[in-house]
């Protein structure tokens, strides 16, 4: 198969060419916008590759996207461009409905037309193509103390990080109905692991920690998320796009239920024993207790901050026989291993880019 992976240069997109690249003999044509979060440094090792095809390009762009169809033919695509940092959207939502929206709705017109061509052609097979768009749990909006999104689950976005999402699903939904292109949809919840940029929760954590700096923990550090590895998140794209039924959507979560507080209280006992505090020579003034948990410092909720996310897992479970084969306590350790150890990745990706300021506060 030749499969076409747009967002292939940001975290869960470059973690989804390393993992094809291991496990299928496919050829893979990536595309990549490269903005702040999507960067070659993330696919260093796969880019020499002789199946992988880079290509420089914005999913929005109907002729590039065009020109990409008619020139690598793909037998599927998987659609993980997108911008996806709920605190940028709270900041500037344009990029957002730019990449999210219209770029989702750009991809799935071409798709449909290269579908239609390949129907009428004497060697084409519409039946065998697929369109598998990657998606958030986000989209559902906030749970209560108990509860459990499921496939049926009504959406309520409540971000426009969220809102973006749940219109590019309604589009791919809207696709396979009316024009009857062969689609897939997962809704994942909070990955975490390799090559994530340092903004979101854990790596932002772990380097800040590092560097003694603070721990911004929002609100009452009390919000719930359920916690994916991403290679575990990866495996499930790959079952989906291999075994998963034309037209249905599957929940991919890790079923590891923690609160912010618990999270950041976990990358500092790791850091206590993988990286002790007092022979931390980046930190000059040591706390008292020698131990990271005293660079926590709670700062002001972000706006319109959703309680609680957990994810239903079972019918991918049940369909396809997923599940996640990380534990969250050993995910977390070799998370944190990681970035200890890919310092000079962390300093270049961020170059220029991003000084771990905080962002969202919508101002």
């Amino acid at each position: 198969m030749t499969l076409l992976i747009t967002g292939g240069a940001g975290f869960i997109g470059s973690n989804f060419v390393h993992y094809v690249l291991a496990h299928t003999s496919h050829q893979l044509v990536v595309v990549d916008k490269l903005t702040y979060a999507g960067s070659l440094l993330n696919l260093e090792d796969a880019i020499p590759n002789p199946r992988v095809t880079f290509i420089r390009a914005d999913i929005a762009d109907r002729d590039a996207m065009a020109r990409l169809f008619t020139e690598h033919r793909p037998d599927a695509v998987v659609n993980l461009a997108a911008e996806t940092h709920v605190d940028r959207s709270i900041d500037g939502p344009r990029p957002f409905v730019d990449t999210n929206v219209v770029g989702t709705f750009v991809l799935l017109d071409v798709a449909r037309q290269f579908a239609g061509e390949a129907q009428t052609s004497s060697t084409g097979d519409r039946d065998s193509f697929r369109f598998l768009h990657v998606s958030t749990d986000e989209v559902y909006g906030a749970l209560g103390p108990t509860g459990l999104f499921s496939e049926e689950t009504p959406y309520a976005p409540n971000s426009p990080y969220a809102a973006s999402k749940a219109s590019a699903d309604h589009f791919v939904r809207a696709y396979a109905h009316t024009y009857g292109l062969p689609v897939l949809i997962t809704n994942c919840s909070n990955n975490y692991g390799p090559y994530q940029f340092p903004e979101k929760l854990i790596p932002l954590m772990i380097l800040n920690a590092v560097d003694g700096r603070p721990l911004p923990i929002y609100g009452d550090g009390g919000n719930v998320r359920d916690w994916l590895h991403v290679e575990d998140h990866c495996a499930g794209l790959l079952l989906v796009l291999e075994k998963g039924r034309a037209g249905e959507k599957y929940n991919v979560g890790g079923g590891a239920e923690r609160t912010n507080l618990q999270i950041v209280d976990g990358i500092c006992d790791l850091l206590d024993e993988l990286r002790p505090i007092e022979s931390n020579a980046a930190i000059k003034q040591k706390p008292a207790t020698a131990s990271y948990r005293a660079l926590k410092t709670l700062v002001p909720d972000r706006p319109g901050h959703d309680r609680r996310y957990a994810i239903d897992a079972s019918k991918i479970g049940r369909e396809l026989g997923w599940r996640p084969r990380h534990s969250f306590d050993q995910g977390l350790r070799q998370t944190v291993q990681w970035y200890l150890e890919r310092r000079d990745w962390c300093e270049r990706v961020q170059a220029g880019r991003y000084d771990r300021e905080r962002l969202g506060l919508g101002g």
